[in-house]
């Protein structure tokens, strides 16, 4: 089946909150580990599709969306709108954690919770080299073809026709996968990055 790299639309929101949580745990399936499925996305997925739809791309089949690169422009802005315009919803959504489902990651819905409601934990050091940053997932059968780059490769030319500098990223270091396929694609880590909150940038040149 033909995959295709394109722009966001409305219709894509529920595939990508589906992609975001099969793929919250190290790159893995994070279905059933919190209370709320909704949980996982509406940190680190959906806040996106609202702040600026036009920094979204998708890989899609056809039929659905097997995985996304989300991106904005200036962090520093996206926290400031977080604080006002997304941060108050979600804890109203989400006041407390919910009852256990036995199965509680090593991220917990406790840290979750507080990552929705702080928008501050991504006002890195490095912002002024690289003052966008990136979340991206791909299902197993949209991965090892390519797509990856490209939508990398698609967000670096959107970001550097705004004129921005320089994009960051951050990625769960259970996922040695994932930082090996941001070293091949020319990610450095930054100087601010640790051992259990890893760090990295690219130019968008």
């Amino acid at each position: 089946m033909t995959l295709l790299v394109r722009q966001y639309q409305p219709a894509d929101r529920d595939d990508i909150a589906d992609v975001c949580l099969r793929t919250a745990i190290a790159g893995g399936d994070a279905s059933g580990r919190y209370s709320d499925d909704a949980l996982m996305p509406e940190v680190f997925a959906l806040p996106y599709l609202a702040y600026d739809p036009s920094l979204v791309f998708v890989v899609t089949n056809g039929h659905r969306v097997v995985g996304y690169v989300l991106g904005v422009a200036d962090t520093r802005d996206f926290v400031e709108w977080w604080r006002r315009e997304w941060a108050p919803g979600f804890a109203a959504r989400h006041p407390r954690p919910g009852p256990p489902t036995g199965r509680e990651p090593a991220f917990t819905e406790a840290r979750l919770l507080e990552a929705g409601r702080d928008p501050d934990r991504m006002l890195v050091a490095e912002l002024d080299e690289y003052p966008a940053h990136l979340h991206i997932d791909l299902l197993p059968e949209a991965q090892g073809q390519g797509l990856g780059r490209r939508l990398v490769d698609v967000l670096r030319a959107a970001l550097r026709g705004r004129g921005v500098p320089g994009v960051h990223l951050g990625f769960d270091p259970a996922n040695t996968g994932a930082r090996a396929f941001y070293e091949r694609l020319g990610f450095v880590e930054l100087p601010s990055s640790t051992p259990t909150a890893p760090l990295f940038g690219i130019s968008t040149d």
